[in-house]
């Protein structure tokens, strides 16, 4: 394998560094260049912008493939939910789909949200991960819509708090929003935000439900992990 990193000066570990922190982070380019450069680190702020868009996929793919996923575990329960996102002033529907512990499995960006946008995000998911035994939903009809046309429309749920594990899912992404100050393209709304589904799931340690010592073992193992993307 071809070492990604050889047409670069900086090292792989400054490379790494300043794409989790952009990523994982509500942080702007300028930001994280000035964080950097506390460090000692000097690079352009849109270094940090070519960096992401050159590595950010290919650190996410790593991370998909070295997570430890149990297929069957993550077709338990399913929670659907789509979020207004601005780009150049128009509306576009972001979609998300996330296991009952918060997994993020599938994103998509879509012009609309009728039944064929919901069809495809869910023939997206269900390609990578098979179908879910359960499917929590808010009440947009065309979730129903779809799921009659794929014949799973029994094994749908609606309620009013439901679905708070699929609402609470998009708060990281807008923190991350407000930061970019919006997007400006299709493409690139649906590239980070894969790229930031994965990186927010490798990082995702739930420091709620895990003791001071758990935490710290999880944290240390995950960003050693990260250093050796690419390796």
């Amino acid at each position: 394998m071809r070492n990604p990193f050889c047409y670069f000066n900086s090292s792989p570990e400054i490379i790494r560094l300043t794409v989790m922190m952009y990523i994982r982070y509500p942080l702007s380019l300028r930001q994280v260049e000035d964080l950097l450069s506390e460090r000692g680190i000097d690079i352009y702020h849109e270094t940090v912008r070519f960096w992401w868009n050159r590595f950010g996929p290919m650190f996410a793919a790593e991370v998909r493939k070295r997570r430890i996923h149990n297929q069957s575990y993550s077709r338990w329960r399913w929670h659907l939910d789509e979020v207004f996102v601005k780009i150049n002033g128009e509306t576009h529907y972001l979609w998300r789909a996330v296991d009952h512990e918060g997994e993020v499995l599938e994103v998509f960006v879509t012009k609309r949200r009728d039944r064929k946008a919901a069809l495809k995000f869910l023939k997206r998911a269900m390609k990578r991960y098979g179908q879910p035994k359960v499917i929590v939903t808010d009440r947009l009809r065309s979730y129903q819509a779809a799921m009659n046309v794929i014949g799973n429309a029994a094994d749908q749920e609606c309620g009013r708090w439901l679905n708070n594990r699929a609402e609470n899912s998009h708060q990281p992404f807008r923190r991350r929003e407000g930061a970019m100050a919006k997007f400006r393209a299709v493409k690139t709304l649906q590239k980070f935000v894969a790229v930031h589904a994965s990186i927010h799931n490798h990082f995702n340690l739930e420091r709620h439900l895990n003791r001071r010592e758990v935490f710290k073992q999880n944290r240390s193992a995950a960003l050693a992990e990260w250093r050796q993307l690419a390796a």
